[in-house]
């Protein structure tokens, strides 16, 4: 007995060194918790009863070059609610509330509460621009809507309507993709931001800093105090390039080009743009889409209804500015250019002369080639082939470039590049096409899968020098391309942001005007062949825009064109200059499906006259040329 005493008594004297040694190391750690991580753990625990949350700033606004408002913000009643309140046990029958007064669903109400890319302590925006009356009913009824809070927030308003619309752009909440793009680093999931034109482009400079909130959470996470806040600091303002009072008329005159267009019997004409520049700065003065839109449609988001609307087949897409965006055969403007080549290549001189009998067979007598005018110019020199716009006689410089060039030639492409075509203007503004100036390379992987269609042949370099074919540009790019002619062959960089300013109206930055970083060439000879050529236009009496610039007090040099494009009626262009002698503004002006370029030249002559500060008048012309 007495071994198995000694032996017991061994086993719990162990045991009780082993429990000693337990509590031993048990002290220790709490020793280590308090004394030597107790600042730690004290500061992870003041941080999980610290949350932040963030205000949105006010976007900053935009203005014409004298100051006129664009877009500005006003004051909008706002309802707002934090996550929790979707918790139906701590909050019977509050959804439910919600959408009855504010005329929604109780899905649209927790669709929005549940926004997976919101902060979850920072208010839902439940809905926007609210009447007083409802207002008025949930602040009277505070019992019933525990935590729904009323704020006033800041959302766009267009003094001027729905001008230049396109150019200005709309706004809109934050997409996932711009929220995890690098563009966007900082922003929050419930920012408005802009979607396109000025909107967008200057979105750096519009967007302020968001306010900061630190809050004090309970257990649950619901806020008990407010412990610190930063205001949120609005956007910078942006003045534009834009004259209003011309953008107005700009758009006016487009509008009564359409109309004429369909009094003559073109029905489809429907959709027309216009570009005013400064060609020594490249300032836009006026850039017009039509049709348009009213960008107040987007305020608080777009309804699905509206947003089909704007997007469907019929609209003639009015959200798209033409200017920049859509891309014409410049037909006869492009003959400008094509004759500067030929000069500057010795194609040709401005001496050269073709004889036009208003049927061309250069390409063999089975391909026929018609001028506009079938009854023929006769013979005609540079200078006249351009004032009357003769096909023949650039049918004639294409043959001779392909015959110098050959099938991989590129003479003439190479040429017209340097002013611009066919590729971007690098003009502020987002959604800007780059054209295209067909080239053998070109046509070969176009049709790749088509072989008996890949090879350049002379058809194609002279359905290209009359501005057709595969040659396509937008209307800045024409616009930008004559400021250069006008310019003394100095192309410069087109832009519509004049400077930005703070809150204080101090001015903080302003643009300064740059030349295109390649340069076009042409010889002050070449150059003023051309000039007096396109002086001719509006002022010779065969000139093909004579009637529409009769008895103008300012001379305009320009040319006027007719596209042809498959399956619809014949688009019109106008593109010119003025004073003829001293140039300060060009105009292009396209008119989609006008049937003729009669009605353009008169649209350029009104945006001329509002550029000068003239009296306006409308002039119904009866040029008959292509």
């Amino acid at each position: 007995m007495s071994d198995v005493s000694s032996m017991l008594r061994v086993r719990f004297l162990v045991l009780g060194a082993l429990i000693l040694a337990i509590f031993a190391m048990l002290g220790v750690k709490l020793w280590s918790l308090q004394l030597l991580n107790g600042k730690q753990y004290t500061q992870q625990a003041a941080n999980n009863r610290l949350r932040t949350s963030t205000t949105s700033a006010t976007r900053g606004r935009i203005f014409d070059r004298n100051g006129v408002p664009l877009v500005v913000n006003r004051s909008s009643m706002a309802v707002l609610a934090p996550t929790y309140i979707e918790d139906d046990t701590a909050y019977p029958g509050l959804i439910a509330r919600l959408a009855s007064v504010l005329n929604m669903t109780e899905k649209e109400i927790t669709d929005k509460l549940n926004n997976y890319r919101d902060a979850p302590l920072d208010p839902h925006v439940l809905a926007i621009d609210v009447s007083m009356q409802q207002i008025a009913y949930i602040s009277e009824h505070s019992t019933l809507f525990p935590n729904v809070t009323i704020q006033a927030m800041a959302v766009r308003q267009y003094p001027q309507g729905a001008l230049a619309a396109q150019v200005l752009g709309y706004t809109g909440e934050i997409s996932d993709n711009e929220l995890n793009s690098s563009a966007f680093k900082g922003y929050q999931a419930s920012d408005i931001v802009g979607k396109s034109g000025a909107e967008s482009e200057f979105e750096n400079v519009l967007q302020g800093v968001r306010g900061t909130t630190q809050l004090e959470v309970d257990a649950d996470g619901i806020p008990k105090r407010i412990m610190s806040s930063t205001p949120a600091q609005s956007g910078e303002d942006v003045r534009l390039t834009i004259d209003a009072k011309v953008q107005k008329l700009t758009e006016q005159a487009l509008g009564e080009a359409l109309k004429t267009a369909q009094q003559k019997g073109a029905k489809n004409a429907k959709a027309a743009s216009a570009v005013a520049l400064n060609v020594k700065t490249g300032e836009v003065l006026a850039m017009a889409s039509l049709p348009s839109y009213d960008p107040s449609l987007f305020i608080g988001g777009i309804s699905t209804t509206a947003w089909n609307q704007l997007n469907a087949k019929g609209s003639e897409y009015p959200l798209t500015n033409r200017a920049i965006s859509s891309m014409y055969p410049p037909a006869s403007t492009f003959k400008s250019f094509v004759a500067l080549a030929a000069l500057n290549d010795g194609i040709a001189t401005a001496n050269t002369t073709f004889d036009c009998q208003g049927t061309w067979y250069g390409l063999g007598n089975s391909w026929g080639k018609r001028c506009w005018d079938l009854y023929g110019h006769g013979k005609l020199d540079m200078t006249q082939a351009i004032t009357e716009s003769c096909d023949i006689y650039f049918y004639n410089l294409g043959k001779a470039f392909y015959d110098k060039g050959g099938k991989d030639g590129v003479l003439l492409q190479d040429y017209v590049k340097k002013f611009g075509f066919g590729s971007l203007t690098g003009i502020d503004l987002p959604g800007e096409a780059a054209g295209r100036v067909p080239t053998p390379a070109w046509k070969a992987a176009y049709n790749a899968n088509y072989p008996e269609l890949k090879g350049w042949v002379p058809g194609d370099t002279v359905n290209m020098v009359i501005g057709q074919g595969d040659m396509l540009a937008t209307p800045l790019q024409l616009a930008v391309a004559y400021s250069a002619i006008a310019n003394n062959g100095v192309e410069m960089t087109p832009h519509i942001l004049k400077s930005v300013a703070n809150n204080e109206g101090q001015t903080i930055s302003a643009y300064a005007p740059k030349p295109e970083a390649t340069q076009p060439t042409a010889s002050a000879s070449s150059l003023a062949t051309l000039h007096t050529a396109l002086f001719d236009v509006t002022t010779a009496s065969n000139g093909t825009a004579h009637s529409a610039f009769r008895s103008y007090q300012t001379e305009v040099a320009g040319k006027t064109g007719t596209a042809q494009v498959l399956g619809k009626d014949d688009y019109g262009w106008f593109v010119g200059y003025a004073p003829a002698n001293d140039p300060q503004y060009c105009v292009a002006v396209m008119i989609e499906q006008a049937g003729e370029s009669s009605v353009t030249a008169p649209a350029a002559r009104q945006i001329f006259e509002a550029l000068f500060g003239q009296k306006s008048e409308h002039i119904v012309a009866n040029d008959t040329s292509r």
